[in-house]
């Protein structure tokens, strides 16, 4: 039997037996989760392996082999999301360094975790908020924006850098008029509100977000609550911003004041404001993008990081959008 012109094998042989290992994974869990996705064949032998298929595949494979183990000897765990992230990255770019982008790490003091961009994108992300005082976050679900946001808003308070953090989000679904709704204040903002003290409560622990929201270092409040404050020495974060109105994104980036920065975050395609009423992040998007000082990152579906599954969900969505629009 003749062997495929375009097939190949090669044999990868890694110096430490036990990070060799932790790369194949649990029972090779990572390395079969690698040939399922690449569709070569996997076999090792202490801390070696054999891979053999086409040979895109199993020179795709290898690289990321290499690069992983190399973050292991980093003290980079790698888990089998990491395959995922990993073969994405390399596929887009062959020669992308994953070094550059996994150790890129945001350390959040109070829980001592360690959060680290899991493609190009959310690195250039957290650079962007790094080294510019408004950023803009635009992409689907899923893509981290809001929590790299909220990530480096609590590295800057624990540093010192800023003296609070400032969360705010529109809330459309009551058009922002709040008072017929039941209870105090509290219980009227907080269904908008709780997507922003979820990724505040999985970096720090409740008892210390209860304690720094009692004494004003952290405020949780609706976009209509900024009107006519100036907000110094502050990190703050717009999320949901693709509800924001003109005059609302206007009132918001004019709030900002000395020794502050703001992160905006939105997805222009799920837009809930009223017929006729424009989106303040698209106008923003339109007239601010040659301005420096503030840097736009975009995010696309081959960015998200949650379930494998939710990038076949908003691409199976977005086909079916289309369908109706060519209708």
């Amino acid at each position: 039997m003749e062997q495929d012109p375009q097939s190949k094998q090669t044999r990868l042989t890694f110096s430490d037996i036990e990070l060799a290992r932790h790369l194949f994974g649990e029972q090779e869990r990572n390395l079969k989760h690698l040939a399922e996705l690449l569709g070569i064949h996997a076999h090792t032998r202490g801390n070696s392996v054999h891979l053999s298929g086409d040979e895109v595949s199993v020179d795709l494979s290898r690289r990321v082999l290499e690069q992983l183990y190399g973050l292991l000897k980093e003290n980079y765990p790698v888990y089998v999301n990491d395959i995922d992230y990993a073969l994405r990255i390399l596929r887009e770019n062959h020669t992308a360094d994953l070094k550059k982008i996994f150790l890129d790490t945001v350390y959040i003091t109070a829980k001592k975790r360690a959060i680290t961009p899991r493609n190009q994108s959310q690195k250039s992300y957290i650079e962007a908020i790094r080294n510019y005082d408004i950023v803009f976050g635009i992409g689907p679900a899923g893509t981290g924006k809001t929590y790299l946001a909220m990530a480096m808003a609590v590295a800057a308070l624990s540093k010192g850098t800023v003296n609070r953090i400032i969360l705010t989000r529109p809330a459309v679904e009551a058009g922002e008029s709040l008072g017929f709704l039941p209870g105090d204040l509290t219980e009227k903002v907080d269904p908008y509100l709780r997507p922003l003290y979820d990724a505040l409560h999985d970096m720090m622990r409740f008892e210390k977000v209860a304690a720094l929201m009692q004494n004003g270092v952290i405020e949780v409040a609706p976009l209509a609550f900024m009107r006519g404050r100036t907000l110094n020495e502050a990190f703050i974060i717009l999320d949901e911003a693709q509800n924001t109105t003109t005059e609302q994104m206007k009132m918001f980036l004019t709030r900002i004041g000395f020794n502050s920065k703001a992160v905006v975050t939105g997805d222009i395609t799920q837009i809930d404001l009223p017929a006729g009423k424009s989106s303040g992040l698209v106008e923003a998007k339109d007239i601010l993008t040659p301005i420096e000082g503030i840097r736009f990152v975009h995010f696309t579906r081959q960015d998200v990081v949650r379930h494998r599954l939710v990038q076949d969900i908003i691409n199976a969505y977005e086909i079916l959008e289309a369908n109706r629009n060519n209708q």
